[in-house]
């Protein structure tokens, strides 16, 4: 299971780190793993939580105290088989999005390495 980093959890939601650790300080069943040189890691069931938190905090502007509580809610007592399937399909989209992501680096590090290259060097003898 993949972890994130804040920056990478930070760059998929479109939050700044200072709420995410903000959130964390708030929110009591919100608590990421730490690595042993204290950083933050994610797995992805927390990706989805703190997207749903995000959704109903600020994209419904329920701020950050109502978007707990509902959220809290959702959690405890609501449909389960449902949300079992709800959150297996948001985990997929999740995992699509950061897989997503890294193809993306992973294209403009070949792109930028392809443009540094072709000033240092002539390619097959053309100019």
């Amino acid at each position: 299971m993949p972890y994130l980093s804040i920056g990478q959890l930070e760059r998929l939601l479109s939050v700044p780190a200072s709420t995410l650790r903000f959130w964390e300080k708030s929110v009591p069943f919100l608590t990421p793993m730490r690595t042993k040189s204290g950083r933050r890691t994610y797995s992805v069931s927390e990706l989805g939580l703190i997207s749903r938190l995000k959704h109903l905090a600020l994209d419904k502007r329920y701020g950050l105290r109502r978007a707990q509580r509902l959220l809290e809610f959702e959690l405890l007592y609501e449909d389960q088989d449902y949300r079992a399937e709800l959150r297996a399909l948001r985990d997929g989209i999740l995992l699509l999005m950061l897989e997503s992501e890294q193809w993306q680096e992973a294209y403009r590090n070949f792109a930028k390495e392809l443009c540094d290259g072709a000033e240092d060097k002539t390619l097959d003898g053309f100019h």
